[in-house]
């Protein structure tokens, strides 16, 4: 069954950090570039990070540029997205999803992240 779970999600002060995880199974994940997504309330999904299928290349959105950061670990099968300097409009429910060939999209069930005083 292929499938992508998110964790770390949480409550965290303005300035603060966190690191999600997405863990994959049921898919050859070192074959396939992973990207995070976030969606705010009240607003559409929006893309957040790309990461290449062996690490070497990634992109961050405009708005996380120089906060965040997209690493993979495939010998565990995760994917990561470390965040720092976190601001209120960072607030949404983080995804990970993978493109895997015909068709198929797999999207984990996401994590919530809260940055508030």
């Amino acid at each position: 069954q292929v499938q992508l779970v998110e964790s770390g999600g949480g409550l965290v002060q303005p300035g603060g950090s966190l690191r999600l995880s997405c863990a994959a199974s049921g898919f050859t994940f070192s074959n396939y570039a992973m990207r995070w997504y976030r969606q705010a309330p009240g607003k559409e999904r929006e893309w957040v990070a790309f990461i290449s299928s062996g690490g070497g290349t990634t992109t961050c959105a405009d708005s996380v540029k120089g906060r965040f950061a997209i690493f993979r670990d495939n010998d565990k099968n995760t994917m990561y997205l470390q965040m720092t300097s976190l601001k209120p409009e960072d607030t949404a429910v983080y995804s990970c999803n993978a493109r895997l060939g015909n068709n198929l999209e797999v999207w984990g069930q996401g994590t919530l992240v809260t940055v508030s005083s």
